[in-house]
């Protein structure tokens, strides 16, 4: 399938564009923001498009005109304010699923936070954050689209093991970001991962056992 991967220049972004253009099964469109970030893309032979998250719905919908999925692993960044959290994080992620939804696109991953859906679980001194997470959360889950939604543990950018723990409610931990990209990828056509929602944190079972047996 060919796979949009709105984000396509954060940390877990490249590593899942990479991961996709490696691959025999998939294709991949990079969505960038600032045309200077397309020269790492362009190096390596990779289709990418300029679009803000900002924008409107159909200028998202026809970046990914002729895409079979999206992945959704965008973020405002930890260094912006609560304003942008709310463009970027919530009104971006959810202007994304009604573009999907505008084309008939039914694939939709989000990557979204550890425990976001669970309020009590939110990490206080980030709220803002995990506020705009559970509510595009909720609005994926609200959706007709055949919705993966994965929320990882804290983010490190140590070599992935490709060993995970996915679980509803597992237990806190951290997860390197090449590890939450493979899980992507191998979620992508894990029917077991359809219309289902989990935390991931590193573990002991290979990431394509821990998605089957979830």
């Amino acid at each position: 399938m060919k796979v949009f991967v709105v984000g396509a220049n954060g940390q877990i972004g490249k590593y899942l564009v990479d991961l996709l253009n490696e691959s025999k099964d998939h294709d991949v469109r990079a969505m960038i923001r600032k045309e200077d970030q397309r020269r790492h893309f362009e190096r390596n032979g990779i289709d990418s498009v300029v679009v803000s998250l900002t924008g409107s719905v159909d200028e998202l919908a026809n970046a990914a005109k002729g895409c079979d999925a999206i992945v959704f692993t965008a973020g405002s960044g930890g260094s912006t304010g609560a304003d942008q959290t709310l463009l970027i994080d919530l009104d971006g992620a959810v202007k994304t699923i009604e573009a999907a939804e505008n084309l008939g696109i039914r694939r939709f991953i989000m990557v979204s936070a550890f425990q976001a859906n669970n309020r009590d679980n939110w990490n206080e001194a980030i709220k803002p954050y995990y506020v705009a997470k559970h509510y595009a959360d909720r609005a994926l889950l609200q959706s007709d689209l055949e919705y993966t939604i994965i929320r990882p543990g804290g983010l490190v950018n140590e070599p992935g093991t490709g060993k995970v723990t996915a679980a509803e409610g597992a237990e806190r931990g951290s997860i390197s970001r090449e590890d939450v990209a493979r899980t992507i990828l191998a979620a992508l056509t894990e029917e077991n991962t359809y219309k289902r929602s989990f935390d991931l944190v590193a573990g002991e079972t290979e990431i394509p056992d821990a998605l089957r047996s979830m």
